[in-house]
């Protein structure tokens, strides 16, 4: 069952906050050759809501495929996408108890 959260995507100056606190993080949830099952949607919902931000790497045959199964992951986790680098990709979504504070300013 998709998460569902009412979230606007942060502004540039959250995104550059992110960024730099997702920097020395290591890929927490490995997509591969068996794509996107059940079980990654599970493991990536309960590891949003205990780190709200966290990289996910995807190591797939191509880009477009690799770009496909991030949007799906995006819009099944109703995370936001803050950064991709090749195949790494950085997500965030606010927790129910957040533990990361965003400032309000743009």
């Amino acid at each position: 069952m998709p998460y569902i959260l009412s979230f606007m995507k942060p502004s540039k100056s959250q995104c550059k906050y992110l960024r730099s606190k997702g920097h020395d993080l290591k890929p927490i949830i490995l997509v591969g050759g068996s794509g996107l099952t059940t079980n990654v949607f599970r493991e990536l919902d309960g590891a949003l809501e205990h780190h709200e931000l966290l990289k996910v790497r995807v190591r797939v045959g191509d880009r477009d495929k690799r770009d496909a199964l991030l949007d799906k992951l995006l819009e099944r986790s109703a995370a936001t996408l803050v950064q991709r680098t090749g195949n790494v990709a950085l997500l965030y979504r606010k927790a129910k108890k957040p533990k990361l504070m965003l400032s309000k300013t743009s």
